[in-house]
Order: structure tokens, then C-alpha cells, then sequence
């Protein structure tokens, strides 16, 4: 795999191990990506490490501290944080095997390709590979990385492995506390039933190639414009639909939903330019240049 590796260490199953190798399995290399500019003179500003007493210091000289009382810290240096090894930072150490079922969705994070690392891993490797697709379970294990341990979720898939790392519990916050305050609300059947046959026509396999980032697109789309010299607009906002309205927004929906036949990819969000009509380019000024 040509991509960097992002963690080297050996996936451990009781007494079998072996080398392996974990990869980042997302991108985010298409992303726009803006800088901080400073619109009077077009330069790209640059943020200073500064000392309120001394002044600009250069950022290899920092060492990071942790705040144990207002404004007091312990200072470490990178070979002292180097110093603390747990056995997670080189082994991935199988601890338990669960049902998939079992770990709530708002526990799955970042996914990871975890392949073996050299010919000699590959048979050890398959040999767990194999062993857990035939169990049908997800196998849990530790893993330090970006300076914290991480509890691991790894899957089998084709031939490597998917690890996901799993939020704790301290990052997940109560489910319950959040929704608490929704006041309770019984729906009229009629208005559930006709709902579930809108969710029928809509319902279909998913494609994630159908899912743009519509956002992203619009903003490229933005860009565009200004160095083309359009004008911008705002989009305007969505209407909220009132109660006494429901039923016939449903009602209506129902009617869209069928009249489309095949369920229809997202449509893409609308331009937030516009151009000008023939006649009012005669009165527009010239383009700009883009500085």
C-alpha cells in the first residue's frame, strides 16, 4: 500500500503473533481548504508562537506542560513522554471477542486498514483472519496512538482486516439527558401510515457513490464565481411546516415520492451564485482580475 503507514507493531491472539501494519482508510486530500487572509494587502497571515513576557519563541524549543493548579504546570520534555511504554504501543493484544450487535453505534469512530506486515506474517495473520470470520465476532484490543491508548474494534474483511477505533465511555455523552427535554407526542395513525409508505417508496440499497458532499461542491461552485466575477447570493432557508399543515404535506409527499418512480439520487444543492442576463452586461463593470 502506498499510503503512510499510521502505526507498525504485531496483532497478538493468545500465543500466535505477528507483524502487521495499520493505515488510515479515509481521505481527505479532495477537501477545501481555506487560509487566513488578510484582506487589506491579500498576504497570508502567519500565526506566532509568542511569550507574553519574552515575545516570538521558536517552536522547537517548547515542551508541553500539564496544569495541575492555576497557572502552575509540570514540564515534560519528548524523551520523558517517549519514556512511558505500555505494552499498547507496540502489540495489539486480542482481549475479547463480542457480537457486533453489541457495541452501539455512537462507540464506532475512525476506520483503519490493518494488513500483515512482510510475507513471513502473512500465514499467522490469515490463521486469525480466518478464525474470526468463521466465529462471526468483532475482536477488541488496546492500541496507543496520537499519544492516548485506544480501545480497537477489528473486523475481517476480504483479505485484511478493518479497524475501527472506539470511542470510551467518558466521550459518549447520555443519551437520555439529551432527549429528555423532547416533549412526549402521540402521532395520528393515518399520518403514520401514509409516512411509511413514503418510506417505502424511498426505501433502496445503498450506493455510497450516490452521496456527494454537496456542501463542498457548492463551494468550489463559490470560488468559481468570484474568480469569474459573478455576483453572490444566499440561498433561502427551508419553511418549516406547521401542524395544521401536516397531514397535507404528507399527503402530498406521498404523491412526489410515487410520481418519481425509481427513488432518485440527492439532487445537488443549488449554485449560491448567479449570472447575468445578456442585457445586464452591457451595464455591469469590468471583471476583476483575481488578486
Amino acid at each position: 500500500m502506498a499510503a503512510r503507514p499510521t502505526w507498525q507493531g504485531h496483532l497478538r491472539l493468545s500465543l500466535v503473533t505477528c507483524p502487521v501494519t495499520l493505515y488510515t482508510a479515509t481521505s481527505r486530500t479532495n477537501d477545501v481548504s481555506f487560509h487566513m487572509i488578510n484582506p487589506k494587502t491579500n498576504n497570508r497571515i502567519r500565526m506566532i508562537t509568542t511569550d507574553p513576557d519574552t515575545g516570538p519563541i521558536d517552536r522547537g524549543d517548547l515542551v508541553k506542560g500539564y496544569e495541575y493548579e492555576k497557572g502552575k504546570y509540570v514540564l515534560l520534555d519528548p524523551d520523558e513522554i517517549k519514556a512511558v511504554r505500555i505494552e499498547s504501543n507496540r502489540v495489539l493484544d486480542i482481549e475479547r471477542f463480542v457480537d457486533q450487535a453489541d457495541i452501539d453505534r455512537m462507540y464506532w469512530d475512525e476506520p483503519y486498514f490493518l494488513t500483515p506486515d512482510g510475507k513471513l506474517a502473512a500465514e499467522p495473520f490469515a490463521v486469525i483472519r480466518e478464525a474470526m470470520t468463521k466465529a462471526g465476532k468483532i475482536a477488541l484490543s488496546r492500541l496507543t496512538m496520537h499519544g492516548r491508548e485506544r480501545l480497537m474494534a477489528l473486523e475481517p474483511r476480504d483479505e485484511g482486516i478493518l479497524a475501527y477505533t472506539l470511542r470510551t465511555k467518558g466521550e459518549v455523552r447520555d443519551v437520555d439527558k439529551a432527549f429528555d427535554a423532547i416533549p412526549g407526542a402521540k402521532p395520528d395513525k393515518g399520518m403514520l401510515d401514509i409516512a411509511g409508505k413514503i418510506i417505502d417508496q424511498l426505501s433502496g440499497p445503498f450506493d455510497p457513490e450516490e452521496f456527494k458532499d454537496r456542501y463542498e461542491d457548492a463551494l468550489k461552485e463559490l470560488i468559481q464565481a468570484k474568480l469569474k466575477g459573478h455576483k453572490v447570493v444566499s440561498s433561502p432557508e427551508p419553511e418549516d411546516t406547521p401542524t395544521k399543515d401536516l397531514m397535507e404535506a404528507l399527503r402530498e409527499s406521498l404523491k412526489r415520492s410515487a410520481g418519481g418512480g425509481e427513488r432518485r439520487a440527492p439532487s445537488r444543492a443549488k449554485t449560491a451564485t448567479t449570472r447575468r442576463a445578456p442585457a445586464a452586461k452591457k451595464k455591469a463593470a469590468p471583471k476583476k482580475k483575481a488578486s
